[in-house]
């Protein structure tokens, strides 16, 4: 991986990141995408559900088969939450859109958007969190109907949080807070999966700036409802014939994959992915001497796990290993470099 396509790559990161996107409140995101395409010279589309479906068709190879492309597949939907209730005491009660997880969100900063598109700051906070006030504080298990988000405003009802354009079914997003370190290490809440995201883009500017050609007709499609179990149906571009997906390789105890690595998977909660891609990417991330590991995720699904129920495609998956999922998450710039590369060689590269 070049350094300029790396660098392209982290900054790219860096600005899906710092843009609010839970389910179902994507549209901001999208429409950076699109932009993005559009300065690699890329056409790129919106989609009806409001993912971005970008063609890359052009990169292909003169004899490559119109019959037979490749939907890469990531999402940038994120975790978040959506106001339940405005208390009386003018804070607010929330329900997790995914599997945000009230255990790993307490004290942190979030945005709270108005329909009008103005937002508020506060914090997500245990109820009664004052250690000197509450005894039970510490000892209490943390859920979503006793942590609250306290709003930096001066409300003290809920007629005054109203006032603010404040409501039900408000999206309350939680700040990334992202870091890279001088050893290299990505810290940041969303690496799952706007990490996978900017691969891509970063595999598209390789594309289009080094001439390479793909073997295979390809296209991008960047999902927006996969934290709920829905983001690649129903797109499907003419002529493909597989998925492959790119979202986090999970670390963790009993599995191989280190933040390091590109993670292949072999099966995950809803069944085992295509035997035949598994060992070609094998056998090219040998080939190359990539950081890799072959890892079974049972408490894990993807957008392929939706597009071959709805369509006949192989599907595959893959992805950089990234430590604490749907929390404050870890992954490092050495698995950013063997996730490209393995894309590149399996797409690019004719087997021996």
């Amino acid at each position: 991986m070049e350094q300029n396509i790396l660098d392209y790559t982290l900054e790219e990161l860096k600005n899906i990141l710092a843009i609010d996107s839970p389910t179902g409140f994507t549209a901001k995101v999208a429409e950076y995408l699109c932009e993005a395409f559009t300065k690699l010279g890329i056409p790129a589309h919106k989609t009806a559900k409001g993912g971005v479906l970008a063609d890359l068709t052009k990169f292909a190879a003169e004899d490559a088969d119109p019959e037979n492309g490749v939907l890469l597949s990531a999402h940038i939907d994120t975790l978040g939450a959506m106001v339940k209730e405005v208390k009386g005491n003018g804070r607010l009660k929330v329900r997790p859109m995914g599997g945000l997880n009230a255990n790993n969100t307490e004290t942190e900063l979030v945005r709270v958007y108005t329909r009008d598109g103005k937002y508020y700051e506060g914090n997500l906070q245990f109820c009664d969190a004052s250690l000197h006030v509450n005894g039970n504080a510490i000892s209490a298990a943390r859920n979503w109907d006793n942590v609250e988000v306290v709003l930096d405003e001066i409300v003290n009802n809920a007629a005054e949080t109203k006032a603010l354009g404040i409501e039900n079914g408000c999206y309350v997003c939680v700040d990334p807070r992202t870091v890279i370190t001088p050893s290299g290490y990505i810290k940041s809440r969303y690496l799952d999966d706007k990490l996978s995201a900017a691969i891509l883009l970063g595999f598209a500017k390789h594309l289009a700036d080094s001439g390479e050609k793909t073997l295979r007709p390809i296209y991008m499609h960047f999902t927006v409802y996969e934290e709920v179990g829905h983001g690649a149906g129903g797109i499907c571009p003419k002529g493909v014939t597989e998925i492959f997906g790119v979202d986090m390789g999970c670390v963790g105890d009993g599995l191989e994959c280190t933040e390091q690595m590109v993670s292949i998977c072999a099966s995950d909660g809803s069944g085992p992915y295509n035997y035949e891609i598994n060992c070609q990417l094998v056998k090219k991330a040998k080939k190359h001497n990539l950081g890799y590991a072959v890892d079974i995720y049972p408490l894990y699904s993807s957008d392929c796990s939706v597009s071959v129920r709805e369509y006949d495609l192989r599907h595959a998956l893959i992805g950089a290993g990234v430590y604490a999922s749907h929390g404050y998450e870890r992954s490092h710039i050495d698995g950013v470099k063997n996730t490209f590369e393995l894309i590149r060689a399996y797409l690019c590269e004719a087997d021996d």
